[in-house]
């Protein structure tokens, strides 16, 4: 859906990638729908020694992606660094890419399915470890790291791992870690469930809330209200969807804080008349049509999550920026011809708790501005120039942070139960569990 006025272009404002449905799911639910690749993994716009320019890397890998990182380091180490790496992470995503489809597995029953060191690299320790052990380089470590940070507040360093985990799922879809592009937007991926789902006999029920057993050990009664009045439904089973924490709720226990997951991302969604242009030269249409990565080098990660835990919006914010339309310019539909374009950015490091309290607003404000890739950037151009103006002349920008994706408007009935915080199609909050508990996100680098 657009959220401008009068504009015709879809946006998904929330999930916008998806990798962790596995195919062979899709085929067995028969979804129509279609995912293209883009043809640009990621681009990292920098500035080095008064030089500006960009680590590519092309899908598929080519010559032009060995050459840019030899322009920025000097030499083929980092890149082929790079290539044993996701060599590496490849051997465990084709271990554990299949078990999606299949009840959850023991721990060793994985550990010992990869090798030990890959098993140690990605699961038993940090990441950071790892990363800084196997590169070299500031701004590859940067790239690399960033697998792990996307919607998740943590250092690379932290005891807890939960890192790890949202590194894990953003490498292991389908085998490859290949994000893609559902054409037609996220709405195609969600009209395809609804479709599947009603051709198995669903039949939709809004706003329900399961009530203590009635009728004994073997059923549940499920309580909604339609609307206009309340409705129940007794049955022998009830699914679950939503995070633990939300679940807790809706049996009635309460709110627990201690366990609360908490949102970690500020979503901005453009409308641009056309493309900004990048110091560096590189075409616009190649820099944009993957994830451009910036202001996240390795230490600049680090430095954004020491800011945030401080309760500062970070000075140099950390981000990615997706530029859907190229890949899938349907979107747009007549403002295609007109070379307008769908942009993301999807900021790093910016927790709920930046934005509560008095300070709330104006601390989101800040984030927008210093997150706008970039109004002051020496390495991509003024956005600000870009942006288009809707059927009411406002500038075609939206912002959300986790308390924006909790309530949106309309949803003031349900304000009181969150919404995952990473932006997902039924999914938990915060990294998942399983890996197979999330969809929806972005491209490794």
């Amino acid at each position: 859906m657009s959220p401008f006025a009068g504009m015709p272009a879809r946006l998904s404002r929330y999930s916008y990638l998806v990798s962790l449905m596995p195919e062979q799911l899709m085929a067995d639910l028969e979804l129509d729908v279609t995912l293209v690749s883009r043809t640009t993994a990621s681009y990292t716009p920098y500035t080095r020694d008064g030089r500006s320019g960009g680590l590519l890397v092309e899908r598929p890998e080519g010559e032009p992606t060995r050459e840019s990182f030899a322009a920025l380091t000097g030499s083929d180490r980092e890149y082929g660094a790079r290539r044993e790496f996701y060599a590496d992470m490849t051997d465990l995503a084709h271990a554990v890419a299949p078990t999606l489809m299949s009840p959850l597995p023991l721990e060793r029953e994985l550990r010992e399915a990869v090798d030990p060191g890959i098993w140690r690299d990605v699961v038993t320790r940090p990441p950071g470890q790892t990363i800084e052990e196997r590169f070299l380089d500031d701004t590859v470590r940067g790239v690399v790291a960033t697998d792990a940070l996307i919607g998740t507040f943590a250092s690379m360093h932290d005891p807890s791992l939960v890192q790890n985990r949202c590194f894990l799922y953003h490498l292991i879809g389908n085998g490859t870690g290949e994000w893609r592009v559902p054409v037609g937007g996220m709405g195609a991926v969600t009209d395809a469930l609804a479709r599947a789902a009603t051709r198995c006999g669903r039949r939709d029920r809004h706003r329900g809330r399961r009530q203590p057993d009635r009728g004994g050990s073997d059923s549940a009664t499920v309580v909604w209200h339609d609307g206009s009045s309340e409705q129940s439904l007794t049955c022998r089973r009830v699914l679950s969807g939503v995070a633990p924490w939300v679940l807790r709720i809706l049996l009635g226990e309460g709110e627990d804080d201690a366990t609360k997951p908490e949102g970690a991302q500020l979503k901005i969604n453009f409308l641009l008349d056309r493309l900004p242009s990048l110091r560096s030269g590189a075409d616009p249409a190649v820099a944009f049509a993957g994830t451009l990565h910036l202001g996240e080098d390795y230490t600049q990660l680090e430095a954004a999550y020491t800011e945030a835990s401080a309760g500062q919006v970070p000075t140099t914010m950390p981000g990615e920026v997706y530029c859907h339309s190229l890949s899938d310019p349907s979107i747009l539909g007549p403002l295609a011809e007109q070379g307008a374009h769908t942009l993301t950015y999807f900021g790093l490091h910016t927790p709920a708790s930046l934005f509560e309290g008095q300070g709330g607003a104006a601390a989101k404000d800040l984030a927008v501005e210093r997150g706008s890739p970039r109004s002051t950037s020496t390495r991509v151009g003024s956005i600000r120039d870009c942006i288009a103006t809707d059927a009411d002349g406002n500038p075609c920008i939206e912002a959300k942070v986790p308390q924006g994706h909790r309530t949106r408007p309309g949803d003031a009935g349900r304000a009181h139960l969150p919404r995952r915080p990473r932006l997902a199609v039924g999914a938990q909050p915060g990294p998942p569990r399983h890996p197979g508990a999330a969809m929806g996100r972005r491209d490794r680098p």
